[in-house]
């Protein structure tokens, strides 16, 4: 289900995302649809997942269809992203059934145990690698 997406302006240095100069796409976990919202330390249990693209610095807000599942959220939840083209994850964990799913699929696994970051620090963050 599609929530919402805020744009923000193109950074002066856009292209530029990280060491090797890669453009993509970065899924994070949420605890809400805003980006005041907190980093959900749970992968495939998350509220929400934000799909934000480092080129045009649009955040798509996507409510989790796996939060409540009885078994086989993590693997149901990486198809949800694996789906939007994400080359990147940043949660506060990741399962064990799911990591080498990630690693098939090349989806690079980014753990932050810092459940105070918000959305927007997160962001942040990225545009500052």
């Amino acid at each position: 289900m599609f929530i919402g997406m805020i744009r923000r302006p193109k950074p002066r240095n856009a292209g530029r995302i990280n060491k090797f100069n890669i453009i993509m796409k970065v899924a994070i976990t949420s605890t809400g649809s805003t980006s005041d919202s907190k980093l959900d330390p749970r992968f495939g249990r998350c509220s929400y997942f934000v799909i934000y693209d480092t080129d045009t610095r649009e955040m798509e807000f996507i409510r989790n269809p796996n939060k409540d599942a009885t078994e086989g959220a993590g693997p149901a939840s990486v198809q949800t992203v694996a789906s939007r083209n994400v080359k990147k994850i940043i949660s506060g964990e990741f399962g064990t059934k799911i990591r080498s799913l990630l690693d098939s699929l090349g989806i690079e696994m980014t753990a932050i145990r810092d459940p105070e970051k918000s959305i927007s620090d997160i962001v942040e963050m990225l545009g500052q690698q």
